[in-house]
């Protein structure tokens, strides 16, 4: 278990470097100007997220997987390979894959969406969006992975590279940047330009673009869209502070466009 604590910290530092270099370059070379108070607003709730969630997950996340994979990854399906380049790619894209298919499933099913429905609530696209996840869908995640890293046979320092690789590139396409050649390189990665469109407002621009590193999968399963989304985030689901995006989890959309027809809304025709 302390190695797996001690991966996780330098993984924590390393992701925190690659913020900081991402965050520079959007204050330099913005794609979009987002208004300052609700990127501001933004950024505050986005890094409580971060800060909350780690405390809770920082053991459990990268050192979880780690010590599944030293003590049962011999039941898995490249147990037989011997380590080396080939078992360490295979396992990279079977890893790749999971958690595409994670993805996906968390958009169609309507208990994981309450949870995922978090990530999208960010008015703005920018790195901090990356952080904004409720609690309840990291730890669902985890669970997920470690099954998949048993099923899989993955090597456990494989499964840190892994999990570093995955964490640089949900910066990385989370960024509000204009990447040189993204649209080519976008064949190949998930980049900002494909990304923008799963955070887009309309449902059937952001059920797409599920893939977290390749962007293969959605070329073979029919999911990639090339749009540049007119808004960003979702209508009906906001939260101010750490603590209503927590809440929001709670209650489902119907319930809240049931409330909206009830409540007094700013500016709609309701209001006094």
């Amino acid at each position: 278990m302390d190695a797996g604590v001690h991966v996780a910290n330098y993984l924590l530092v390393f992701v925190m470097a690659l913020f900081a270099l991402l965050l520079i370059m959007e204050v330099l070379r913005p794609y979009k100007k987002f208004s300052g108070r609700s990127l501001k607003q933004s950024f505050a709730t986005n890094t409580s997220a971060f800060i909350f969630n780690n405390i809770i997950m920082g053991v459990l996340s990268v050192s979880t997987l780690f010590v599944v994979a030293a003590r049962y990854s011999h039941y898995g399906l490249l147990n037989g390979l011997e380590s080396g380049p080939l078992k360490w790619i295979l396992t990279f894209i079977l890893f790749d894959f999971s958690v595409y298919v994670w993805h996906f499933i968390g958009h169609h099913s309507e208990s994981l969406w309450r949870f995922h429905k978090i990530h999208h609530s960010d008015k703005s696209f920018h790195v901090t969006t990356g952080f904004r996840f409720h609690v309840f869908d990291e730890l669902l995640e985890v669970v997920v992975k470690s099954l998949c890293v048993v099923v899989i046979g993955a090597d456990a320092n494989v499964v840190v590279v892994c999990e570093v690789i995955r964490m640089a590139f949900v910066l990385f396409h989370h960024s509000n940047l204009v990447i040189p050649g993204e649209r080519w390189l976008s064949y190949i990665f998930i980049t900002p330009f494909l990304h923008r469109a799963h955070h887009s407002t309309l449902r059937s621009e952001h059920d797409s673009n599920y893939g977290i590193v390749l962007s293969v999968w959605d070329l073979i399963f029919g999911t990639r869209k090339e749009v540049v989304p007119e808004k960003i985030g979702l209508e009906m689901i906001e939260a101010e502070n750490f603590v209503q995006l927590f809440c929001l989890a709670f209650i489902t959309e119907r319930r809240l466009a049931r409330l909206l027809h009830v409540l007094p809304r700013r500016g709609g025709r309701n209001s006094s």
